[in-house]
């Protein structure tokens, strides 16, 4: 009997269990250092040489992630007691190792520029011109982690005297509306409702969202409620290739929904029309961010969020139309033209004795813009809609391999900036490592295999 020899997967785990100097190859060779680089050549040729190798210390930024190596003391340490890792990091055998205060002094000066967007952009594109980012599905969430900063202490607050009771008089209710509207215009980009993100240009979201650590919370599985201090990381995700798209950082105390339209509209100007559909959990289930979907030509598939709504007589809980018996109608196709659902007779209907009764009507039509919640495409209920959600799972595990793998929790410098930094180059570096393992798997697959 022959024995066919099938290859297998080349995942992160394997990638992490690759003699060192191999794995560092692998994975510097997805992007070029460079922009990092340009930030610390020299302005003029006057004036003393540099002294430190700036690209091998880069290199070794990414390789204390990789590596797992928790502080840059111990990164530091590293290098002086191990030649050959310091090889591989790229610093010459004439090169001193630098000390934590340059590296520090290096860190401070990238967390002041947006290099670490630009580079995350071009893997991106390498990723999508390889044949590796073919996704048309994108999964949203939020996962938080700690900040290095301690918690400031809540000032007291005096306490308010009592409001006068019963209806204001007219010039009361007019001080009072100019109160309000004051406050209003008072307010920065993410204080305002949601809806007003929609008119509002993408790189003012960007530069406008809120990176100090602040208090979160949020519920676990059993229900109850946890808090921690510092951030959230807010990742777009292809569903199949598991590509970072797009990410963004947050105080933890901002709203998971409030970070979607950003994301979106990001995804929708770097890679406009790429992909069909959004998929979010239930707590992103808010008009505007499905008002922004439907902008972007783009399919929303996000469970429906009951809020003090009472039953709807003649609907299901999919808001599926339902017939006298209260059988519902099933899910028949959708007219992209008209942005039209369509329902037809339960299957029920076919033994029911009101089958030819005036009530019983044999088809609906419902268009989306009736309740865009409400009605989307795929219909709520639809075998469809839960193949499609079933594809979140896949931005909960690259969360867990950014924890796991990457440091995300292990924040080692204090104020927001730094903070985004290390969120920014997690994110890069986890980029890096799957184009490297997509490469790999791409020459595995084309390498002939003996019978």
């Amino acid at each position: 009997m022959t024995i066919v020899k099938q290859i297998s997967l080349f995942d992160i785990q394997e990638l992490f269990e690759m003699e060192s100097s191999h794995r560092f190859d692998a994975i510097f060779s997805t992007f070029d250092v460079q922009p990092i680089f340009h930030l610390f050549s020299k302005k003029t040729m006057r004036g003393a040489p540099r002294e430190c190798n700036y690209g091998a210390m880069i290199q070794s930024l990414i390789v204390r992630i990789v590596e797992r190596i928790p502080t840059i003391k111990d990164l530091v340490k590293r290098l002086v007691n191990d030649p050959l890792f310091r090889l591989d990091c790229g610093f010459l055998v004439s090169d001193s190792v630098p000390s934590e205060a340059s590296y520090s002094r290096m860190i401070d000066v990238i967390s002041q520029s947006d290099v670490l967007d630009f580079m995350q952009d071009q893997l991106i594109l390498a990723a999508l011109t390889e044949g590796f980012l073919e996704d048309e599905c994108l999964g949203f969430d939020a996962t938080h982690f700690e900040s290095r900063d301690a918690s400031k202490p809540s000032e007291k607050k005096e306490a308010a005297p009592p409001k006068k009771r019963g209806r204001k008089t007219s010039e009361e209710q007019a001080i009072w509306l100019a109160e309000q509207s004051e406050i209003e215009v008072n307010q920065t980009t993410y204080e305002k409702k949601l809806e007003a993100q929609l008119t509002i240009p993408t790189n003012t979201l960007w530069q406008d969202i809120p990176i100090e650590p602040k208090w979160g919370i949020k519920k676990n599985s059993n229900g109850k409620n946890t808090f921690w201090y510092g951030f959230k990381g807010h990742l777009a995700v292809s569903t199949k290739s598991q590509y970072i798209v797009a990410r963004i950082m947050s105080s933890g105390n901002l709203s998971d929904s409030k970070a979607a339209i950003p994301l979106l509209k990001k995804i929708a100007d770097f890679l406009p029309n790429h992909f069909a559909t959004a998929i979010f959990d239930a707590g992103y289930d808010y008009e505007p961010i499905y008002r922004q979907i439907l902008n972007q030509t783009m399919r929303a598939v996000i469970p429906y969020n009951v809020r003090r709504e009472s039953e709807v007589i003649g609907f299901d809980q999919h808001f599926r139309p339902t017939c006298v018996r209260e059988h519902s109608y099933r899910y028949d196709s959708f007219d992209e033209k008209y942005q039209t659902l369509k329902f037809t007779r339960p299957k029920e209907c076919e033994t029911c004795p009101l089958r030819d009764d005036s009530l019983c009507q044999k088809v609906f039509k419902i268009k989306c813009e009736t309740d865009i919640r409400k009605y989307t495409s795929p219909a709520r209920g639809s075998d469809l809609w839960k193949k499609l959600y079933k594809e979140r799972t896949a931005v909960e595990r690259v969360n867990a391999y950014l924890k796991q793998y990457f440091q995300l929790n292990n924040i080692r410098h204090r104020t927001g900036r730094k903070a985004k930094l290390h969120f920014n180059l997690v994110t890069f570096i986890y980029n890096a490592c799957k184009l490297a393992v997509d490469r790999i798997n791409s020459q595995l697959s084309h390498a002939k295999v003996p019978a």
